[in-house]
C-alpha cells in the first residue's frame, strides 16, 4: 500500500503558517500501535493516562520513519547522479552524521561515517554518498553490517578502483544497558581495491583525521 499524505499546520507555528508533512501507511501505524498499546501496561504504566493516550501511535509513526530505508534502494541514489570523468585521484566525504536502530535492542546508535571512493571513468555527486548512507542505516542493523553494505552498494555501481568506509558510534545499548560504559566508541571499517594496499588506506586515514582549521 502507498503511504499516505497527512498535511496538518504545526500548532506552534501556525501563525509563520509553517505547513508541517507527514508521510507514512496508516495501516502499519495503526497495527504497530495496538502492540504498544498492550505493552505499557506490561511495563507497569497507565495507557489512558493524558501523557499516554497518543504515545503508541506516535511510537508507530517513530518506528517507521527509523526504518524507512526498507523501502529506499540505494544503487538507485547514486546511478541517478553518475557522471562520466576523467578524474582518478581519492574523493573523501568524511564526517557524515550516522543514526540507526541496533537490531538486538531496538536502541539508537550514532556517530559519523568517513567514506572515500578512486573514481574509474566515473564520479557521483557527492550528496548521494550521505544518502546511501541514510538509506542503510535506516533499518535495524549491526554496526559491522551497515560498513559492508555502504561499501558493497558503493563498489559495485560505481565500479570504482577501490572503496574505503569508515564508521564510529556510540551505542546506546551499550552506554545505557549491560556494560553502561559511557564514553565508548566503536570503530568499523571496510576496504576494496587500491584501499587495500597499505599507502593509499594511510592516506585515506590521514585524511578523514585531519581538519582544515
Amino acid at each position: 500500500m502507498e503511504p499516505i499524505q497527512h498535511l496538518h499546520l504545526d500548532e506552534e507555528n501556525e501563525t509563520a503558517g509553517y505547513m508541517k508533512v507527514d508521510r507514512y501507511n496508516q495501516e502499519k501505524i495503526d497495527r504497530i500501535a495496538a502492540h504498544y498499546s498492550q505493552i505499557l501496561p506490561e511495563l507497569g504504566e497507565d495507557p489512558t493516562r493524558e501523557g499516554l493516550l497518543k504515545t503508541p501511535e506516535r511510537v508507530a509513526k517513530a518506528l517507521q520513519f527509523l526504518t524507512h530505508g526498507y523501502d529506499v534502494k540505494p544503487d538507485e541514489i547514486l546511478k541517478s547522479a553518475m557522471f562520466k570523468e576523467e578524474y582518478s585521484q581519492m574523493v573523501v566525504v568524511k564526517d557524515i552524521e550516522v543514526f540507526s536502530m541496533c537490531e538486538h535492542h531496538l536502541l539508537p546508535f550514532f556517530g559519523k561515517a568517513h567514506i572515500a571512493y578512486i573514481p574509474n571513468g566515473h564520479i557521483v555527486g557527492l550528496s548521494k554518498i550521505p544518502r546511501v548512507v541514510d538509506a542503510f542505516a535506516r533499518r535495524l542493523q549491526v554496526q559491522e553490517r551497515l560498513t559492508n553494505e555502504i561499501r558493497d552498494c558503493i563498489q559495485d555501481t560505481l565500479d570504482p578502483a577501490g572503496v574505503a568506509v569508515v564508521i564510529e558510534c556510540k551505542h546506546l545499548c551499550m552506554s545505557m544497558r549491560g556494560v553502561q560504559k559511557q564514553n565508548s566508541v566503536t570503530t568499523t571499517s571496510a576496504f576494496t581495491g587500491e584501499f587495500v594496499n597499505d599507502r593509499t588506506r594511510t592516506e585515506f586515514l590521514k585524511l578523514i583525521s585531519s581538519s582544515l582549521d
